[in-house]
């Protein structure tokens, strides 16, 4: 409850007889005006006001919110619960353990740490797709899930015994996001405050960035790191300033041939191309109504890839049928409805709140669209997806290819386009118009068991219908299983080179799947369930057949994945494969069908059927109507009622596992997957002042783009690499060596994988890849490995600095991207721009952000990185004040050119608010955390 009630905003709504308190948003002058976001964020800070952390100025600042000013009011968020996928939970649960040891070294009662708001974990991150193509890989890729990760389920199982509100959805489920849209997320929260029941909107933060997928459910939430997430678990605010909200028009209705994928890729190139990095999104209009919640679930799930915090659909009678048709209690949709329209929260179409920037989309001009081949706001029509290829594959087969833009054979005839590219006609690929590429490669024949055949430049190697964006919408679900029905029957099989897999969301999937009859036919396409999670999306899709990725990495192939997902970063999905591309699930089995990315759907057949006709996409593409008609026939209530009703409990390998107990855990020295941190080594209740960082070298320069993939541990670990050769160290075979994602909970894998992505392109080196540096404590400074480079500099006492360019933090809230940078020695991060959250991950791991000055960058600056920095002006924290800049001197040293003098530019201090500035100050958040909660108890 409420300490301070400045407003009067303490109201009580009866529902069905049931009385609630509520905190009313109408008693704010300028609520009416507020988006739907705002409102929610208003009704947070009259609930939790405390004339402390949460003011009454703060709370007038919601209300007298200026659309058009720069956001510059600090605010304090409560969210009512934290989600939390497996990879990024167990490093929560692991640091949780150690603060209770911490804790009580420090004269306070472990048992004190508990989440302070509910915590619920869904292991969807841990499956990958071993097995394929056959009818037990679903048992298959389970039995060695649990055989790698039994030592993480255990400590889960024991951290859901130990902790109070704390839930854990077991392996093979389904993934967090629809999870949670389909079960966890409430709308209208209730929980019980000093002995009253209070109802206030849902709101929460997720260890996933993807977490605002369930903003389509008109749930306030987004994606934050596993270290914020702590955190809000242990009762700390999220501290913000009020955003800018982007107001999105809706209109018109979904062409016939055009997916909601379609959709969501047409409005990620909108929104990245106009910048919401740090805003809000709200959808509003009149077209609102006519968007199924399907489809505002996967458009909120790819608010990352705008670069948004948020992608807001307000609540109205679609909300209310999709709670009811996914078995929430009448009670609930009830209470969500009267609470909605009581606090202004109902969607009225006819009231046009203010936003601070305006878009507008006509669905009816949506195309079939892909996205790739490295990022998802890289948006490409179908009908340009062959030319597209050709422009883009100079980029990853390297010199041997060449190009030439062709504009018609009457202007610019063949036999001139070759005489222009030095070769003969002959070797031109040529058709009348398009960019096309001149192969110096030639098809490489491959024999796999009793198949031969040849692949190439752009085959497709895997086809994947995953993750959370698409496999939540049955829209386009129904659509792939129709298209592959369709498909079949016309004699259609797939090219057999492609790794083809199915991992849905849920088990509701597989159950309509079945209902339908669709299954048969998607596993005739080799489109069998091979696991509930999050598989090829997050880099778990499992190894490509031998033969076929020795004739790849032999040959130096560019070949090709297709997948339902959100995200396609380079070096993300599987090593063998350069080039990613995101579509819809029909397009995923399409792609299958076409075996290679160099194919035109309009022009060229996917075969013949069985009486030798041509057979194209169109021919086998369903309706609109088709797909809602087998929806309407095979989906039903009792299957989402069926499925949720013991979500906790598990399979009978989750049951029996062995659970430790006890309120601390009893950590195995031996063990390769859960180690306690040194985060709190020889930590004091009193604070250590902040020092200006002097003489500190380059670990890494980076360019633009650099995502939280490339600097954050995932995907395989390489045998020759630091954290394989710890392994090695520590008696585990290669086969075992799992992901660097399941090893999360042992930090001294996850420091070794830091900046070890092998597509990063470190700017010290020439022309390498992969977790190399320069190490300048070396005669020379040779080349190393970033780890062993970071380790000398360790020894030496040597700081260190990364230098970048743009954006710098793009992709997933990877905790880890900011600990391992953390623990590898860094201490500050100099950049041109960063996104938002890897920002915030950076200070709550102790490392300062700084941005170059306006206009200017590393190389407009001179910096190469072979310069020693200085950083002055930092111990200004100490005087409780945060400076706007500080002063940077580079000065060139003996790896440096002859000749050069000093760089000195002032770089902006990224501490953008006073929580975060304490955060710093305290050496961390959770050291703020720490020293809070045994203050609280003394």
């Amino acid at each position: 409850m409420s300490a301070v009630n400045s407003f009067g905003a303490k109201d009580v709504l009866n529902v069905d007889g049931t009385d609630y308190e509520i905190y009313r948003i109408d008693k704010v002058e300028g609520y009416e005006k507020l988006p739907f976001s705002l409102k929610v964020l208003l009704e947070n800070q009259l609930r939790t006001e405390d004339g402390a952390n949460v003011t009454a100025d703060q709370i007038s600042g919601i209300g007298n919110w200026d659309p058009k000013a720069e956001p510059n009011t600090e605010i304090q968020f409560t969210p009512a619960r934290v989600v939390m996928q497996d990879f990024t939970g167990v490093p929560c649960v692991v640091d949780l353990a150690t603060m209770r040891e911490a804790v009580k070294e420090l004269g306070g009662n472990p048992e004190q740490i508990n989440p302070q708001a509910p915590a619920e974990l869904v292991i969807d991150h841990s499956v990958i797709a071993e097995f394929f193509g056959d009818s037990d890989a679903f048992e298959r890729n389970v039995e060695i899930e649990y055989q790698r990760n039994g030592e993480r389920y255990q400590f889960l199982r024991w951290g859901q015994g130990a902790f109070e509100d704390f839930k854990v959805v077991p392996p093979g489920t389904g993934i967090v996001h629809q999870v949670n849209i389909e079960y966890l997320a409430r709308v209208t929260f209730v929980r019980e405050a000093n002995g009253v029941k209070q109802a206030y909107p849902d709101t929460l933060v997720g260890t996933d960035s993807h977490t605002t997928m369930v903003n389509g459910l008109g749930v306030l939430g987004w994606g934050v790191g596993g270290i914020e997430a702590e955190a809000a678990m242990l009762g700390q605010p999220v501290s913000m300033l009020i955003p800018k909200v982007v107001g999105f028009k809706l209109k018109g209705s979904i062409p016939m041939g055009v997916t909601a994928t379609d959709v969501v890729l047409t409005i990620t190139d909108m929104l990245r191309q106009h910048g919401v990095v740090g805003k809000f999104v709200e959808f509003y209009g009149d077209g609102v109504g006519a968007v199924p919640l399907a489809n505002r679930a996967t458009i909120g799930n790819m608010s990352p890839e705008f670069g948004s915090t948020a992608a807001m659909f307000p609540i109205d009678e679609e909300t209310l049928n999709y709670l009811r048709f996914t078995g929430r209690s009448e009670e609930q949709v009830r209470l969500v409805e009267a609470y909605s329209k009581e606090q202004h929260l109902w969607h009225d179409p006819s009231i046009e709140p203010e936003f601070s920037e305006y878009l507008e989309l006509d669905l009816a001009t949506v195309v079939p669209s892909i996205a790739g081949p490295r990022r998802p706001q890289d948006r490409i029509e179908l009908t340009d997806a062959k030319k597209q290829f050709a422009s883009d594959l100079g980029d990853y087969a390297g010199t041997e290819m060449d190009f030439v833009d062709v504009l018609s054979e009457a202007s610019f005839p063949a036999s001139d386009a070759g005489k222009l590219m030095g070769e003969d006609v002959d070797s031109l690929h040529y058709e009348r118009a398009g960019h096309e590429f001149n192969r110096a490669t030639k098809p490489v024949t491959v024999k796999d068991g009793e198949k031969e055949f040849e692949i190439d430049h752009g085959s497709v190697a895997i086809a994947a219908i995953t993750s959370c964006t698409n496999t939540s919408n049955p829209s386009v679900m129904m659509a792939a299983g129709m298209l592959a029905r369709n498909a079949v029957e016309k004699g259609l099989q797939t090219k057999p080179w492609v790794k083809t897999t199915l991992a849905p969301g849920s088990k509701v999937v597989t159950n309509y799947y079945d209902k339908s009859g669709l299954t048969e036919y998607l596993d005739k396409l080799g489109f069998y369930l091979v696991g509930y999670g999050c598989t090829t999306c997050i880099g778990n899709s499992g190894p490509l057949d031998e033969p076929i990725s020795e004739a790849i990495n032999e040959n130096d192939l560019a070949v090709t994945a297709v997948l339902s997902g959100n995200r396609n970063f380079e070096g993300r999905i599987n090593p063998d494969v350069k080039m990613n591309y995101l579509a819809s699930p029909p397009l995923v089995v399409a792609y299958a069908l076409a075996g290679s990315m160099d194919f035109d759907f309009d022009k060229e057949p996917l075969g013949k059927d069985k009486d030798g006709g041509e057979v194209f996409l169109k021919d086998i593409w369903p309706s609109a109507d088709e797909v809602q008609k087998v929806i309407d026939e095979s989906i039903d209530t009792d299957m989402y009622t069926n499925e949720y009703a013991s979500v906790f409990e598990g399979d009978e390998r989750w049951r029996s596992l062995p659970t430790p107990t006890g309120a601390t855990f009893e950590w195995d020295e031996n063990s390769t997957y859960v180690r306690k941190p040194s985060y709190f080594d020889g930590m004091t209740l009193e604070l250590t002042p902040v020092e200006d960082i002097k003489d500190a070298r380059v670990l890494v320069k980076l360019g633009d783009s650099t995502t939280t993939d490339h600097i954050s541990p995932a995907g395989s670990i390489a045998a020759a690499s630091p954290a394989g050769q710890y392994l090695a160290s520590h008696g585990v075979e290669r086969r075992d060596f799992n992901s660097y994602g399941s090893r999360r909970g042992n930090h001294e894998i996850m420091i070794r994988g830091t900046f070890a992505n092998i597509r990063l392109k470190n700017l010290l080196l020439d022309g390498v890849e992969g977790g190399h540096t320069r190490d300048f404590t070396q005669d020379g400074g040779p080349q190393s490995y970033i780890y062993d480079a970071a380790q000398n500099y360790a020894a030496q006492d040597t700081p260190l600095v990364v230098i970048a360019g743009k954006e710098y933090g793009t992709g997933s809230s990877r905790d880890w991207a900011a600990k391992g940078t953390s623990l590898l020695g860094v201490k500050a991060v100099i950049t041109e721009s960063f996104e938002r959250i890897h920002r915030s991950n950076l200070i709550g791991m102790g490392v300062v952000p700084l941005q170059f000055p306006e206009g200017e960058s590393a190389d407009s600056l001179g910096l190469d990185g072979t310069e020693s920095f200085s950083i002055e002006g930092l111990t200004e924290l100490n005087e409780g004040r945060t400076p706007k800049t500080v002063k940077v001197t580079a000065t060139p040293t003996d790896f440096s050119a002859e000749g050069r003098e000093p760089v000195v530019f002032d770089a902006v201090v990224r501490i953008d608010t006073p929580g975060e500035a304490d955060y710093y100050r305290n050496g961390g958040i959770l050291q703020y955390v720490l020293r809070s909660l045994v203050e609280k108890q003394k």
